[in-house]
């Protein structure tokens, strides 16, 4: 029963944070910035190449390690592979540690402490910004991770396994990598850009739908927080980090969006929630909703998980020779083979 198994990843997350050597996202990574540079041109076709490449390899071996932990220990083998993946797949414990650090480092007046912090965050840039605008980087960086970095990582290991988890991991890491609107990405990061946002789509709707639940440990009502979803979720320029930005916003009864600068450009967001500007205390509200939406995600997608075992369990069992009426098989209409 591999249900267990993600709930099980979770825990070491929040208990242990990220693997402190040889962790395998930073090893994908530096072998998917191996493989840009020997393949790298301004064509979505090599783009595609490229993403699939990755991105299916990391899947084949999440699934061929899983099998190896499966032939040497049985079921068991294979749900602590399924845990060790997740564990290392999720980023919810540093992500939120790092948040509620810069919070108190905006909290104390050291704004130059709090910028350095916030490209562990996000890749906005921390050059000019003042409390207010540090402190709403960083919770709508607890937002978004949140889903990219807990809830996305959950659900596809419920549906898809040791597979899905890695899968899934490596599409987000290229797409921070490489799905960039940049000149050298435009074209090239595309597929990975694409393939991201098609992977987060079901973990950002849950994870704005368990935000919801999760709203009145941190003061906030189911109710408002769905209502400024369904409001101001679409208006976000991605399809997924609006749902979770703004179901923050309406937990915490703050206001996210507005002006932003990546690598030098300029954006204006638009506006999701009601109330004031976020401060480093909403910022450690966002983490421990993050926490909280996080655990709700555990024990959800290891429900999910132990339903399909269940469910599929049957499907690959090997049938009985015997006919329905309970004599043996007589191979009319079969050959005398199993069906």
């Amino acid at each position: 029963m591999s249900g267990p198994a993600l709930l099980g990843g979770y825990v070491a997350d929040v208990l242990l944070g990220d693997p402190a050597r040889r962790h395998p996202v930073a090893g994908f990574g530096q072998v998917a910035a191996r493989t840009e540079a020997a393949v790298y041109s301004p064509s979505k076709l090599r783009g595609v190449l490229y993403t699939g490449a990755l991105v299916g390899g990391a899947a084949v071996a999440g699934e061929a390690v899983a099998r190896a932990g499966s032939a040497l220990a049985g079921p068991r083998g294979r749900t602590a592979v399924l845990a060790a993946l997740t564990w290392a797949a999720l980023g919810g414990r540093s992500l939120t540690r790092v948040a509620a650090r810069l919070a108190d480092d905006v909290e104390r007046g050291d704004l130059d402490g709090a910028r350095a912090r916030l490209p562990w965050l996000c890749g906005r840039d921390p050059e000019g910004l003042d409390g207010p605008a540090l402190s709403r980087a960083a919770l709508e960086s607890v937002a978004e991770n949140t889903s990219d970095a807990v809830v996305g990582a959950l659900f596809w290991g419920a549906v898809a396994g040791p597979a899905g988890v890695a899968g899934f991991r490596a599409a987000n890491t290229l797409d921070a990598m490489v799905g960039h609107r940049s000149d050298r990405y435009r074209e090239f990061g595309w597929a990975s850009a694409k393939l991201d946002d098609a992977l987060g789509w079901p973990g950002a709707r849950l994870g704005a739908g368990l935000t919801a639940v999760c709203a009145p440990l941190v003061g906030g009502k189911p109710d408002t927080t769905l209502e400024t979803v369904l409001r101001d979720g679409a208006a976000h320029p991605s399809p997924n980090a609006g749902q979770v930005e703004s179901a923050f916003a309406g937990a915490l009864g703050v206001t996210l969006g507005g002006p932003l600068t990546y690598g030098g450009r300029a954006e204006l967001r638009p506006t999701m929630g009601e109330g004031p500007a976020p401060t480093p205390r909403d910022v450690h509200r966002a983490a421990r909703l993050s926490l909280a939406v996080g655990a709700a995600a555990a024990l959800s997608c290891g429900a999910l998980r132990s339903v399909l075992h269940t469910v599929r369990r049957p499907l690959t069992a090997p049938r009985p020779d015997k006919s329905p009426i309970g004599g043996q098989r007589t191979g009319l209409g079969g050959g005398g083979g199993s069906r």
